[in-house]
């Protein structure tokens, strides 16, 4: 502690070492107050540097403060207590450790103030949602294995960046950059790898659906939003991340449209809705970027909200398949109900927060008379109701009867659902709060008739596609081919061929050994055995004599 200041992310860490401690009460106490007591260390950080020092030569600076950070501390800090309350049921006290290690990580992240400082958070980040997946039991050894070994790429591209940039520019800042030398393109492409970004997109549906109940609640508001964060502050305005982002809008719309699994229908949404914030990064205005910041603040809450509502399916029923339920209504009305909520936020429906968020970025492409990205934005939006703010919970909740009767969850996990359904409904119907810790100041007003018939009219029809494909849209048990495909046959096959080429290697390697020892043993063997030359007898006198040919040949050499 310096100057008075606790770093949040120390509070969240301290937390997770103390909880494979903790019993009962106390660790039910204990995982909703650290993030309530980190929430509130949050708003005491001031604007810049805070805790700073030398290290080898290089300046690190621990905590720095800016409005931008406090933005993203805050809502990580909300999702922390949000989604310790819902997990005070959770009996691996080792999922729970790992996930408030992620949570203080991407914390430290928001709050760092150069690049050394981020990396080792990112890589802290790294590991413990790795555990967070492992935890989940050997169902997901496999999952956790291809999300470890990716996101370690990406923290070595990250790593050989940040040192080129250091013997570059002599300078450890995290400051906005542009793409426009090596080390510079190795940091980029760094946080691309987190962002869920071509091709390595389907890291996430392919991880994510396999962590616990609990579980994929956490893992959904960290990794891909800390890298909105560093993508935000260091290359705002960077246009290759239009099409990149787009293409990460579709992406998510198309997979999640054709996906079976409740679960990875709502892990493609996060790729598809994170495609809306990088896309707004790529506009670089300040209206953008003020739109991706709110946006990564409302999604983080109702992708939560959505993913309490479909791990509470899994938690009482085991079910996780659209075949599998349906008519869930009836016997889980407070799941139902905070579902809804959640969809029709993701959905951007006026008196909600996504309504007052997403709507930033589609003006500021209009503003910068980008009509193409304004289109393609208009029609994701579309698509977005149409996968998430409707098949999801008509496909879970409604269409036929399962014949399952599994009660609400328990006390706490409704309790959560309820306090980010507040969230979601409050920050859309009263959105100057959110507005006012925005990076830039805006007097944007989300609540114009014309916006608001425009939404409606988007939703509306919408949704009558969506009765009209209905027979098309009812899922079978189908797998869709993504390109994890391409990693995992492509990948068996390379350890297969490498494991050919590495037996027959090291079998020609160890025969040429054993024949140039033989060699060398023989050749020992004629020198130094009972036999060999340098092993005989020798006379006396004929040693005397060679004594005394070599000191005159050196008497001889002397004089002359």
């Amino acid at each position: 502690m310096i100057d008075g200041v606790i770093p949040p992310w120390a509070v969240l860490l301290a937390a997770a070492a103390l909880l494979p401690f903790t019993r009962g009460a106390v660790r039910s106490l204990l995982l909703v107050a650290a993030p309530l007591f980190a929430l509130g260390l949050v708003w005491d950080v001031p604007d810049g540097p805070v805790i700073a020092f030398d290290w080898l030569g290089n300046h690190v600076v621990l905590l720095a403060g800016d409005r931008l950070s406090r933005l993203f501390g805050t809502v990580f800090t909300i999702m922390a207590f949000a989604g310790g309350l819902y997990s005070i049921n959770q009996k691996s006290t080792a999922e729970l450790s790992a996930a408030f290690a992620y949570a203080g990580a991407a914390v430290g992240v928001v709050f760092a103030g150069d690049l050394i400082t981020v990396f080792v958070f990112w890589e802290i980040m790294a590991i413990a949602s790795s555990l967070v997946i492992f935890s989940a039991g050997r169902h997901a050894y496999k999952s956790a294995m291809r999300y470890a070994i990716i996101h370690f790429f990406g923290g070595v591209l990250l790593m050989a960046g940040i040192v080129g940039e250091i013997t570059t520019t002599g300078s450890t800042a995290f400051v906005s950059m542009s793409p426009d030398t090596l080390p510079r393109v190795l940091i980029f492409l760094g946080f691309l790898v987190n962002v869920g970004a071509p091709p390595l997109s389907a890291w996430l549906p392919d991880a994510y659906p396999e962590s616990s109940w609990s579980g994929m609640v956490f893992l959904s508001a960290f990794t891909t939003k800390t890298a909105v964060f560093v993508l935000l502050k260091g290359f705002p305005g960077t246009e290759i991340l239009i099409p990149i982002g787009l293409y990460m809008v579709f992406y998510g719309i198309i997979y999640a449209i054709l996906e079976n699994d409740v679960r990875r229908i709502l892990a493609y949404s996060i790729v598809n809705q994170v495609g809306f914030m990088v896309t707004g990064i790529g506009i670089g205005s300040e209206m953008a970027l003020n739109g991706a910041a709110a946006h990564a603040f409302a999604h983080i809450i109702y992708k939560a909200l959505l993913l309490m509502s479909a791990g509470s399916v899994y938690y009482m029923t085991g079910k996780r398949k659209c075949t599998e339920v349906g008519g869930l209504f009836r016997t889980m009305p407070v799941t139902t109900i905070c579902g809804i909520v959640g969809a029709l936020a993701i959905s951007a429906f006026p008196a909600t927060s996504g309504f007052v968020s997403k709507s930033m970025i589609s003006q500021s492409a209009a503003d910068a008379h980008l009509a193409i990205v304004w289109f393609l934005l208009a029609a994701a939006s579309a698509g977005v109701f149409l996968h998430a703010g409707i098949k999801f919970p008509w496909f879970v909740f409604f269409q036929k009867d399962s014949g399952l009767r599994p009660d609400d969850p328990p006390w706490n996990m409704r309790l959560a659902m309820w306090f980010l359904s507040a969230l979601c409904i409050g920050f859309g119907l009263y959105p100057a709060p959110l507005y006012a810790i925005l990076p830039f100041p805006t007097d944007y007003l989300p609540y114009t008739p014309a916006h608001v018939v425009y939404q409606l009219q988007l939703l509306l029809f919408s949704g009558l596609a969506f009765l009209i494909l209905l027979n098309q849209l009812r899922r079978t048990e189908t797998i869709s081919l993504d390109i994890d495909w391409f990693w995992r046959r492509f990948g068996r096959a390379m350890r297969i061929e490498f494991h050919g080429w590495s037996a027959v290697a090291w079998y020609g390697i160890a025969e040429r050994t054993v024949r140039g020892a033989g060699r060398v043993m023989s050749a020992l063997y004629r020198h130094h055995g009972p036999q060999g030359v340098l092993a005989r007898t020798w006379p006396t006198g004929a040693m005397a004599l060679w004594t005394a040919v070599l000191l005159a040949a050196y008497l001889l050499i002397y004089f002359l």
